[in-house]
């Protein structure tokens, strides 16, 4: 979870939310990704989405099975759907997002019965230095947006 972290660091670097994701198998970095939307303009550009795109180029294929996916923040529905739909075994998240998470905090998509894959969740890993690092983010994004014009 810290080199998630190292990664979500990388997001504010042009003006994104510090979210970071990797993905291991076997040990192994296969993939890794930081919130991309502001300077991609692209609304998939998500942390976790670009992870998985990088792990399924180096496997050649998009099973992900035997992987587990480290994120910094609790995956939205359109992340926790591709998830699923990656077949990822596991998810270790650390802050829970209590405004899109879709893993346990308004809904749960990864574990939900109805659908044909499931993925074992952990949550709260280095939650505190995720948190700190988002607030970080905003309060400086709400600091320069109301600051008036400079004369």
């Amino acid at each position: 979870m810290a080199l998630a972290l190292q990664e979500a660091a990388l997001a504010t670097e042009h003006g994104d939310v510090p979210v970071g994701a990797l993905i291991v198998r076997e040990g192994q970095l296969i993939g890794r990704g930081h919130n991309r939307r502001e300077v991609d303009g692209d609304p998939l550009a998500h942390a976790e989405i670009l992870a998985l795109a990088e792990a399924a180029g180096k496997t050649e294929g998009w099973r992900l099975e035997g992987c587990t996916l480290y994120v910094t923040l609790e995956p939205c529905a359109m992340c926790a759907g591709a998830l699923v739909n990656s077949r990822i075994d596991r998810l270790v998240y650390a802050a829970a997002d209590s405004k899109a998470g879709y893993c346990e905090s308004l809904g749960n998509l990864v574990e939900d019965p109805r659908l044909n894959h499931r993925l074992a969740v952990e949550s709260g890993v280095l939650a505190s230095e995720a948190s700190r690092l988002l607030k970080d983010f905003f309060g400086a994004l709400r600091k320069k947006t109301t600051r008036g014009p400079s004369l």
